[in-house]
């Protein structure tokens, strides 16, 4: 994959940010920064096209002020499938906007005037959500206002995370804990964290993300629940009891990530180097992008003295950063699995129903279509008037490799999925 930097948006006054989210349907972005600052803005898509195939320049066709707070923006969450924005100050004001004839407008307020508001989520349907503060305070409401329970724990609070279905929540605590609980309020176990030891026990929790499978998943068995902490040390699981994640030490300072929302990248954004570290005394702010099963893919470097929060766009193309009082956008290339031979286009994709991957023949000239699904996709070549796709193996009795095969891949050896060429060769036909 390929990441640049594209576009930067100046906040008016140079007004730091806190916190920024952008809503993966609607294509609106909401930023909170100091001083009650809190903006929607929303990118006017680019009808022109370089001749690399990259949108052009694009403009504002939203830019909304909402007025409401008078503390630093801390905390922002969208409701997507009921078009809701939910905000919160470092004095614990809780807001929640409407969308109306389209303009932002206050439809609750809620301050609770004991603690700050640390984190705040919503379910993946919509229909429920969760706040915690810092003291410990635990509050579920429903997306009509209704209050359904609340709960006093006792421990300081710092992150909040909802389980794709909804049966479960995870709580990240000020002294790095992970503990989990059922969507009553019921305790259930606490989550070990696996990529922790005698090293690096003094760090804090910098953010707790579950994909929740809206855009699919690449395969069965794909980690989708990611745990990191300040030291840069990441924790990949397959879901919350997995015993085996998969653990990455990234070297950054690290301040927050989250998955892109197609669940195959995971960015995680920090800074390297610093007053006694690498670099020559000098912080880098960075994003780190890597796969589900922790193979590192990119590394973008910004400018600025450190990112305060990111989010990516709808589809997983782009990703913004909140940096000091500026807004950085950053284009992504995936590197897409597809190839050509004959008059037949080969492509794989993910669909949300589904945990394999989707596998398209489509012959351009008669314009017939055959579908195949295939755990474990490796990767797709064709030339000429021949096609291989590879996927990896499920028993080590069935294991190949391919001849092309460097020695160092060996061990995730792949398969030739001779069915697929019968049917790829007859579509051609």
């Amino acid at each position: 994959m390929f990441i640049y930097l594209s576009k930067k948006i100046a906040i008016p006054n140079g007004v730091r940010l806190k916190s920024l989210s952008w809503n993966g349907v609607n294509g609106w972005i909401v930023c909170g920064g100091e001083n009650g600052l809190l903006k929607v803005l929303k990118l006017e898509p680019s009808r022109a096209i370089d001749k690399k195939g990259t949108g052009g320049p694009s403009n504002l066709s939203m830019n909304q002020t909402l007025e409401g707070h008078n503390g630093a923006v801390s905390c922002v969450c969208w409701n997507e499938n009921y078009r809701k924005l939910t905000t919160s100050d470092q004095y614990g004001l809780i807001i929640v906007w409407m969308l109306h004839k389209g303009m932002w407008f206050e439809e609750m307020i809620n301050n609770r005037n004991k603690s700050t508001v640390r984190g705040m989520a919503w379910t993946a349907d919509g229909q429920r959500i969760c706040i915690v503060y810092q003291d410990g305070a635990v509050i579920v409401g429903s997306v009509d206002g209704n209050r359904l329970w609340g709960k006093e724990l006792k421990m300081q609070l710092g992150h909040v995370e909802w389980s794709p279905d909804g049966r479960s929540i995870i709580f990240g605590t000020l002294n790095c804990e992970v503990h989990i609980y059922d969507s009553s309020g019921n305790y259930l176990s606490q989550l070990p964290l696996y990529c922790l030891d005698d090293t690096c026990a003094a760090t804090s929790i910098i953010g707790i993300d579950w994909y929740d499978g809206a855009e699919g998943v690449q395969e069965a068995g794909q980690p989708t629940l990611a745990i990191g902490v300040e030291s840069g040390r990441l924790q990949l699981m397959r879901h919350e009891h997995d015993e085996s994640p998969v653990l990455i030490d990234t070297g950054l300072v690290a301040t927050n990530l989250k998955w892109a929302t197609n669940g195959s990248v995971l960015a995680l954004a920090g800074s390297y180097g610093g007053a006694g570290g690498a670099g020559g005394g000098r912080e880098v702010a960075m994003v780190q992008f890597y796969s589900p099963y922790g193979q590192h893919l990119r590394t973008l470097k910004v400018p600025g003295g450190g990112i305060q929060a990111l989010s990516w766009e709808g589809g997983s193309l782009r990703v913004a950063l909140a940096v000091e009082s500026f807004i950085y956008f950053a284009n992504i290339r995936p590197d897409y699995r597809w190839g050509f031979f004959g008059d037949t286009l080969v492509a794989s994709y993910a669909t949300p129903e589904r945990t394999d991957s989707t596998v398209l023949f489509w012959n351009l000239s008669t314009d017939e279509r055959t579908v195949k699904h295939f755990q474990r996709l490796l990767g797709i070549k064709a030339t000429a008037e021949n096609c291989v796709i590879a996927v990896g193996a499920d028993a080590p009795s069935t294991q190949y490799a391919l001849p092309s095969a460097p020695p160092s891949r060996m061990r995730a050896a792949a398969t030739a999925v001779c069915e697929c060429l019968f049917a790829a060769t007859d579509c051609h036909r």
